[in-house]
């Protein structure tokens, strides 16, 4: 297995901050205790999650180029 070039700027990539946040929401509804989960809704719990796994996907596919782009050196003073 090998890394991408750019796997420092992971954090940035929409497709990890969209799965993140649906880990983080299923840990989080998986921990809450039984009497607060019955107040709330479980299928809103899993159709956000839904929309943000397919925002993951779309992220994957996507330029992003304002973190894969290479930077640009800045100009020299003339």
């Amino acid at each position: 297995m090998k890394l991408i070039p750019d796997w420092k700027k992971a954090h940035r990539f929409l497709s990890v901050q969209a799965m993140s946040l649906a880990a983080a929401l299923q840990g989080a509804w998986m921990f809450m205790p039984g009497d607060l989960r019955a107040v709330l809704n479980a299928k809103l719990v899993a159709i956000v999650s839904l929309v943000l796994l397919i925002m993951g996907i779309a992220g994957r596919v996507i330029d992003q180029p304002k973190i894969t782009a290479p930077p640009v050196p800045p100009e020299a003073p003339k």
